[in-house]
């Protein structure tokens, strides 16, 4: 359990920072910029929600959930150290993808195919959730990056690949089922 009594503790005030196994590692290490990337994201769907309503402010309340896992799994280096540690760290599960999956169909349902770009916009919320998918997408670079240099939960990366998306539909779908989309003019205004 989770107990936060003292905010400030000065470790890392030399620029340094602990991870979820106690190994200290630069505050801009590519791990904590992750990490700390998805916080980011959760913080703009905090935002996000401050205007969506119904179950679209409920999924998004279970996305915010699945963020602080991502973090704590995202902050918990070595994977193969997850079958002896004293505690079992927290990581992202399949289940978690497919669940966004699903939420994307059943949305899709009422959507009209594309026929171009959608420029990010029209109501409050689609805006907040277009800023939320890029946010999304910015975060899972970081992730693939982070798995060139070091190990990386698979389902992590696919569970960001899965929530831009997931974000692009239900911003659509705040666009009055994607009959507000704002829509790309190539060469509009030569």
């Amino acid at each position: 359990m989770v107990v936060l009594n003292k905010i400030y503790t000065r470790t890392g005030d030399k620029g340094d920072t602990a991870l979820g196994d106690g190994t200290r590692v630069a505050k801009h290490a590519a791990r904590v910029t992750a990490y700390g990337t998805v916080d980011e994201l959760n913080a703009h769907v905090g935002m996000a929600r401050q205007v969506a309503e119904g179950e679209t402010d409920v999924a998004l309340s279970r996305i915010q959930n699945d963020l602080f896992d991502l973090g704590a799994d995202l902050c918990r280096p070595d994977l193969a150290a997850d079958e002896t540690a004293e505690y079992p760290p927290l990581r992202m599960v399949e289940a978690q993808t497919t669940r966004l999956e699903a939420e994307i169909d059943v949305m899709n349902v009422v959507l009209e195919p594309l026929r171009s770009f959608v420029l990010p916009g029209g109501t409050a919320l689609s805006a907040h959730l277009h800023v939320c998918r890029t946010v999304a997408r910015r975060a899972e670079r970081l992730a693939v990056e982070l798995a060139g240099e070091e190990e990386v939960n698979p389902h992590a990366v696919r569970y960001l690949n899965r929530l831009s998306d997931w974000f692009f539909v239900a911003a659509r779908v705040a666009n009055d089922n994607g009959k507000a989309d704002v829509l790309w003019t190539p060469g509009a205004n030569r």
